[in-house]
């Protein structure tokens, strides 16, 4: 039997008794081993910065844009640049020059093809800008809206081209039905001109919304149709008054004259910060009505009518909750 001596763990101050352990002494002839040093885990790999991931998805867009492997619908639609470059370029103002609140999100479907009709102001249509905005970020199925516009539109150079871009097509019921046939969501301002130039003491106030054309692109389609209300874009450029010669010299339907421009120069330009709401109303159901009620003039003038009614109840009580046009 190995030698063993007895080591004291340590004396009881209050006893005075001490207690004790066997330990092996020098002369046993066990070695004692050594501890083992835990190997060390692998370490995961560093996780990419996010302006390197940036910079990837960067390169990786610019790379298929000059290779030109992008899709572009027959429209002129594209997508890619929508989603990567025109939609960013937008959002500053949309978040936080405009502060922009949406409601009524739910009534807009997740699928399929809708129609949303909105009231235009503003002296420039940043109105629909900022409404298409709001249906790509805000929507739960980041929908595309397909807007409607003006010849005079499209007769720009470069705003043209990126109106075409953006998913932009000429105000005419076919482009309109094929649209909405396709899944689309469609966006139409039927006061059209006459709605974005009136002059500021007609704020709010709902111009003529023409003949109906588009309730009639609703029915034959089956689409719902949304009613859309927006406060505030009434208060960015304020219309005081409208220099007709050179708007004929231009060929512009008007040349505004607001408290900023064009005394300001350039910088008349930009737009005040009022607070925006958009609220998005209860579907119009036209599913069950049929394609042959939409050469019915009496209901599409009561269709037309109840839509116009609608946005103007909610742009009343929206303005009567509002405080402050610059402060919501």
């Amino acid at each position: 039997m190995p030698d063993a001596r007895v080591i004291p763990l340590h004396a009881d101050d209050t006893g005075g008794r001490t207690r004790w352990r066997l330990g092996a002494g020098r002369a046993s002839g066990v070695p004692v081993p050594a501890p083992v040093e835990p190997e060390p885990e692998p370490q995961p790999e560093p996780a990419p910065a996010e302006w390197e991931e940036q910079l990837a998805e960067v390169l990786a867009f610019l790379r298929r844009r000059l290779g030109g492997e992008y899709a572009v619908d027959e429209f002129g639609f594209d997508a890619e640049l929508t989603d990567n470059v025109l939609i960013p370029a937008l959002r500053p103002l949309y978040e936080r020059w405009f502060r922009v609140e949406t409601i009524g999100m739910h009534h807009v479907p997740d699928t399929g093809g809708a129609l949303v009709v909105a009231n235009h102001s503003g002296t420039f249509p940043l109105d629909s800008l900022m409404t298409a905005v709001a249906l790509h970020d805000d929507h739960p199925a980041r929908r595309h809206l397909r807007m409607l516009g003006a010849d005079l539109m499209f007769r720009l150079p470069v705003l043209g081209t990126l109106a075409r871009k953006q998913g932009s097509t000429l105000a005419c019921s076919p482009d309109a039905e094929r649209l909405m046939s396709g899944g689309e969501v469609v966006g139409v301002w039927p006061e059209g001109f006459k709605g974005i130039g009136k002059p500021f003491r007609d704020r709010y106030k709902l111009q003529r919304f023409g003949r109906g054309g588009f309730v009639s692109a609703a029915l034959r389609t089956g689409v719902p149709i949304i009613p859309c209300s927006i406060v505030g874009a009434e208060e960015i450029y304020p219309k005081l008054g409208d220099i007709k010669p050179l708007a004929r010299l231009l060929g512009a339907p008007y040349f505004p004259v607001t408290p900023m421009f064009p005394h300001l120069g350039p910088l008349g330009l930009v737009p005040l910060p009022s607070k925006w709401y958009i609220e998005f109303g209860e579907p119009i159901c036209t599913e069950g009505l049929g394609a042959a009620e939409a050469d019915d003039p009496m209901l599409v003038f009561n269709l037309t009518d109840q839509v116009r009614e609608t946005i103007q109840h909610t742009l009343y009580r929206l303005l009567s909750q509002r405080r402050n046009a610059f402060l919501g």
